[in-house]
């Protein structure tokens, strides 16, 4: 048995009609429904394999990005993210975006940003992710297709304008995971070890760890209670 990065892929859709279909399809599987019909096991555990569950539905539903900087589903321009939630159907953690590219900050505008890019349109699935329930008996909801609606992309240009200026100005001190109502930065890294060169305010290079945008829980929450039943008490 194998993870899902060694699975076969499937064709990609050849419509968001189609990709919403195929996703729609696996609502109310579990993970290990999901894994027997690819030949692949859950892990035992997601702390050290926090990406198994986007990797499993990309390949069960055509995704062809890969690792590239680039939306999940190329052709359709779509963007695939898992939502891990709680018994309620609230987001139990932010959501990470996209990568920090350190070197084109300081020339990006937002309307060439990889933020909004990635953001543009995107297929959320919600899956169970209370830590009591064991991998390979969480389900997988009903799937939606989304696209930002005009006081949503400018709640989020707000945020990338101030954090990206203080990113492209090398004041990193000043950045922390309080900035930001919707979008804020965090590192991305899988240890200490991985390290980017950067340039403070004063241009001097030193390195750092590789960071990332995020959405927050206030932005997703927002999202699934309009586009689903969501109990208002849920945290």
């Amino acid at each position: 048995m194998s993870y899902a990065g060694d699975l076969p892929g499937i064709a990609p859709p050849r419509s968001e009609r189609e990709l919403l279909l195929r996703a729609r399809a696996l609502a109310g599987a579990t993970l290990a429904e999901l894994c027997a019909r690819s030949g692949t096991q859950a892990p035992p555990s997601l702390h050290r394999a926090k990406g198994f569950t986007g990797k499993l539905l990309e390949r069960l539903l055509g995704a062809t990005a890969g690792s590239r900087a680039e939306p999940d589903f190329v052709e359709l321009g779509v963007e695939l993210k898992t939502l891990p939630v709680n018994r309620r159907g609230a987001p139990l953690e932010s959501t990470f975006v996209c990568t920090i590219d350190l070197s084109e900050m300081s020339r990006t505008e937002w309307v060439r940003s990889r933020v909004r890019a990635k953001l543009a349109r995107v297929l959320w699935v919600p899956v169970e992710g209370a830590r009591e329930i064991r991998p390979e008996l969480r389900r997988v909801g009903q799937a939606v297709l989304w696209s930002p609606s005009e006081q949503e992309e400018q709640a989020l240009r707000f945020d990338w304008e101030e954090l990206s200026g203080l990113i492209a100005r090398g004041d990193w001190e000043r950045i922390t995971g309080h900035l930001g109502r919707f979008l804020q930065v965090r590192p991305k890294a899988k240890n200490r070890a991985a390290r980017r060169v950067a340039i403070d305010a004063e241009g001097t290079m030193y390195s750092t760890l590789p960071r990332g945008f995020y959405l927050r829980t206030a932005f997703t929450a927002a999202l699934l209670r309009r586009n689903y039943v969501v109990d208002p008490a849920s945290p």
